[in-house]
């Protein structure tokens, strides 16, 4: 594998909005995927601070109306019906994959670490976002599709009762996924030039 076609595979990560209900794999591959993620993607000091709750079927729907329950406490009424329809799309999916970061572990590292103490919980989210990345694209090169939500802490207390979640692990993220019905929106860049500078390379000869 080169370099070429890992960015290639990391070109084709987009977010799916249409999903359907089923999945091109079995439940036991994506386990797999995840674990795989779980083990090799890389966190400060090895603090491996991530953690993942995978839910599917019948617990995926439960976890929407969860969702929906609580946003429908403080959206606006004029507004629910188009939230509503919006969260119904997320809920007609497969799946959901939920990312938390262990704050157990995070403090430990912190009062091991006393000198990196205030930045030990960014790096903790920086290896989340990672994991997030590597979930997303493994799932969608087989064969699914997916977007990133974030309704969390509203639905943090609900989350934790429902599926027994250790008080320490907050939730950072919401990954749907679902066999694609439908194509990505079209994908707008800002120019690289305004996001990337190199110092010390070779002029062309």
């Amino acid at each position: 594998m080169t370099a070429k076609t890992f960015l290639d595979i990391i070109a084709t990560r987009r977010s799916f909005y249409q999903l359907g209900n089923k999945s091109p794999i079995s439940d036991m591959r994506t386990e797999e995927v995840i674990r795989e993620v779980i083990l090799n993607v890389p966190s400060a000091f090895n603090s491996q601070t991530t953690r993942v709750v995978l839910l599917v079927k019948h617990e995926h729907i439960k976890l929407w109306d969860i969702v929906k329950e609580a946003v429908k406490g403080v959206a606006p009424v004029k507004q629910w019906p188009t939230t509503e329809a919006k969260l119904n799309g997320f809920q007609k999916a497969y799946g959901t994959v939920l990312f938390f970061d262990d704050r157990r572990t995070i403090h430990e590292y912190q009062a091991n670490f006393p000198l990196y103490a205030p930045k030990i919980p960014t790096w903790a989210a920086q290896s989340n976002g990672m994991h997030q990345l590597a979930i997303w694209t493994a799932l969608e090169q087989e064969g699914l599709g997916a977007n990133l939500q974030h309704y969390n802490p509203l639905i943090d207390g609900k989350i934790a009762a429902e599926w027994n979640i250790p008080g320490e692990w907050e939730l950072s993220a919401q990954l749907v996924f679902g066999n694609p019905l439908s194509e990505p929106n079209p994908k707008t860049f800002k120019p690289v030039e305004d996001r990337f500078k190199t110092y010390g390379n070779e002029l062309p000869n």
